[in-house]
């Protein structure tokens, strides 16, 4: 009994040693240029926790929160690209340099809602960006999942209600400095002005721009009421998508079973940050109502009006942006086939 007690023991020992070996063994590096209140990180915390536990602690998930490993899209994705990081969330105008096509999600007024949106990003539209993005950059890096943060964008100004594009024109909208936004702003009338985000809320403070185009939880945890800005527009006009990339050597070296806990792994993160915002935009348009904001949501025929005045942007994107043709043609494709089973699925659930 005492030689099978110690054979028992030894057995437990020596499998102990192995899970230690196999938990040093594989380790992602994952990095998010934001901060501990963010979509971003709590897609990361749940991705950590699903990859360590269904792995049995065989893969290990370290978080880099913050600007530590790298501070650009251009600086992160080369990161990947080059195996010194394994995992990198960006948003479009971060990967844009690489893969400019990926910005259709930030043209205007193409999806309804969130659950229109969630349903193009969990088919086949996001796999058809995967391959594009795996041949534009040589197998090395590997879309992954495409999630959200943020919400969506909305209009918020500094000096008017908005409830038309009239209302926009010649105000100084805060762009990012990439040809996109600039187009849209131009589109409605504003006068687009590329400010760096750290920068905004000075710029606003100062009147170097009236306007921003940003999410509720954005404009609420940086403080933006405290710059002037007091008027917001819910319109909606594009989702604010989150792309997560991973380097695809680092992926290919996995064993299947240790592809298909990364791949669930990104399910379970995508999932979480499509929830986050909701959220967190309850308290956050409470604390903009509270700090004396106002907001306006828009009739169908105003947002409609919006709409036809953004129009030209699509066939400009089309035209001007390599692989814009293309991955259009697929996302409203998408689009419209995740509108028809949305419609379908709330007829079924009203009868």
């Amino acid at each position: 009994m005492l030689k099978s007690m110690l054979k028992t023991l030894a057995l437990a020992s020596a499998l102990t040693i192995t899970g230690v070996a196999q938990a040093a063994d594989i380790t992602l590096r994952a990095t998010a240029n934001s901060n501990e209140n963010d979509e971003d990180y709590d897609g990361l915390v749940v991705f950590k926790n699903y990859v360590e536990n269904a792995s049995n602690g065989a893969i290990a998930v370290e978080l880099f929160i913050g600007t530590q490993l790298c501070a650009t899209g251009e600086e992160c994705l080369q990161g990947i690209a080059d195996g010194s990081l394994d995992i990198y969330i960006s948003t479009s105008g971060g990967a844009a340099g690489l893969f400019p096509y990926i910005q259709v999600l930030d043209l205007p007024y193409l999806m309804s809602d969130d659950r229109v949106a969630e349903t193009v990003l969990t088919g086949d539209f996001t796999r058809k960006l995967r391959e594009k993005a795996l041949a534009d950059s040589d197998n090395k890096i590997r879309l992954m999942t495409i999630g959200n943060t943020g919400g969506w964008r909305n209009y918020a100004n500094t000096k008017q209600p908005v409830k038309s594009p009239e209302d926009l024109k010649g105000l100084k909208m805060r762009t990012v400095p990439a040809d996109l936004p600039q187009q849209v702003a131009t589109a409605v009338g504003a006068a687009p002005t590329p400010i760096p985000w750290p920068e905004l809320f000075t710029s606003l403070q100062t009147g170097v721009v009236e306007g921003t185009a940003n999410g509720i939880t954005d404009i609420m945890s940086m403080k933006f009421p405290d710059a002037g800005l007091k008027y917001l527009t819910l319109d909606g006009h594009s989702y604010m998508g989150a792309f997560w990339w991973m380097s695809n050597d680092r992926f290919t070296g996995l064993t299947p079973d240790q592809k298909q806990i990364v791949v669930d792994g990104f399910a379970a993160l995508q999932q979480a940050t499509f929830a986050s915002p909701k959220r967190k935009e309850i308290a956050a348009y409470q604390d903009f109502a509270k700090a004396g904001g106002e907001i306006y949501v828009p009739t169908p025929a105003e947002k409609e009006a919006f709409k036809n005045a953004v129009s030209p942007v699509f066939d400009w994107f089309k035209a001007n942006v390599t692989g814009g043709a293309e991955v259009f043609d697929q996302f409203t494709a998408a689009v419209a086939d995740a509108q028809k089973k949305v419609d379908a699925e709330r007829a079924a659930d009203l009868n």
